[in-house]
């Protein structure tokens, strides 16, 4: 039998990195999807050596996108997290750093046309109906690759991508606070539960015995810290309406502690399982909307700046990442109207993508 092939990007949004598609290019069926796209990314392996993975969570993804038929919209993205060990493919979660890549692909894919030397996208994530703005550069059509943006854990800059999140609050687990609790006790260690775009168990790294400091590769050899947080996220799962957790990529983890470089907060994250090199998008964003709830771990630790539009410099084991929080309410009930970020993202490959037809 010969080999299928398929059109296919490889483009790096944000800290991460991913296999763009078309949707009509992929089958309809859900499960020969899912088979396709394990082929794909050389998965079930550690290596992911027969396919276009990285190895790991972060350079395991998959964008699948098409022109949105939803009013107001103008890109449909559905984000799938391929397991790298397992034959699984979750469409669960969000990916605000995949979503960066979403207008550049959409440009060069003739999806949308530039509107001038900024442009504006809306994109809704079918995963949890989020609806973002991306704004680009777009000098000569398509997404520029060239600026003095810089985030840190990608070396060098590139162009800025500002992402607005219009709608993100309790997008997976249908609250920003599923237990309607800003803490809840769960094996003796006080969380909040929340969802603000990512389902996240916040807690502060000195009540699991760590100062939240530690180095990521420390923490990824901390198997007695690794068993205990995961009975947590557990213990969890049903509490934050996901059901039996034990086979998701969410809840994550974060664990918080005071800003050591400057920021206003430190953390700690796992995706579930390995601690993250730097911290996700929507996990950004929910521990930063943590802070901000008065009585939770996370407001313990923060150095939180006032007034309606607020800067916070989430610290993270490669540098930080700036979340920007539109607040509302009252300082007793304080509400996020709108969380925005700067991304950057860069086509790396156009081509096909090859998959053994007896692989399906």
């Amino acid at each position: 039998m010969g080999q299928i092939a398929v059109p296919c990007m490889l483009i790096r949004g944000g800290t991460s990195k991913g296999a763009y598609f078309l949707r009509d290019d992929l089958p309809a069926d859900i499960a020969a999807r899912d088979a396709f796209l394990l082929a794909v990314m050389g998965s079930p392996d550690k290596r992911q050596v027969d396919g276009l993975g990285g190895a790991h969570p972060l350079t395991s993804k998959v964008a699948i996108v098409s022109a949105s038929a939803e009013p107001g919209c103008d890109i449909d993205f559905l984000f799938a997290q391929v397991g790298v060990e397992t034959a699984s493919v979750d469409t669960t979660p969000n990916c605000g750093n995949i979503l960066a890549g979403i207008g550049p692909f959409a440009l060069a894919r003739g999806l949308i046309k530039a509107s001038g030397a900024r442009t504006t996208v809306r994109v809704r994530t079918i995963n949890t109906g989020t609806i973002a703005d991306l704004t680009m550069d777009t000098p000569d059509g398509q997404a520029s690759a060239e600026g003095n943006a810089r985030i840190d854990g990608v070396p060098r800059t590139s162009a800025p991508i500002d992402i607005g999140f219009l709608d993100a609050e309790g997008s997976v687990c249908g609250a920003l606070l599923p237990t309607g609790n800003v803490v809840d006790v769960i094996e003796g260690v006080p969380c909040t539960l929340i969802d603000n775009g990512m389902p996240v168990i916040v807690m502060r790294a000195a009540d699991v015995g760590r100062t939240g400091y530690e180095p990521r590769d420390q923490l990824n050899e901390d198997a007695e810290l690794k068993a205990r947080i995961e009975a947590i996220r557990l213990a969890a799962g049903p509490l934050m309406n996901l059901g039996d957790v034990a086979k998701k990529v969410v809840p994550k983890i974060a664990l918080v502690a005071p800003p050591q470089a400057g920021g206003a907060i430190c953390t700690r994250s796992f995706i579930p399982h390995e601690c993250h090199a730097s911290i996700g998008v929507f996990a950004a964003v929910t521990v930063a909307t943590a802070a901000v709830l008065p009585g939770s771990p996370a407001a313990s630790v923060v150095v939180m700046p006032q007034g309606h539009e607020r800067t916070l410099s989430v610290e993270h084991p490669t540098g930080e990442f700036t979340v920007t929080l539109t607040m509302g309410g009252t300082a007793e009930l304080p509400v996020v109207e709108r969380a925005g970020l700067l991304r950057t993202a860069r086509i790396l490959m156009a081509g096909q993508a090859f998959v053994p037809a007896g692989r399906l």
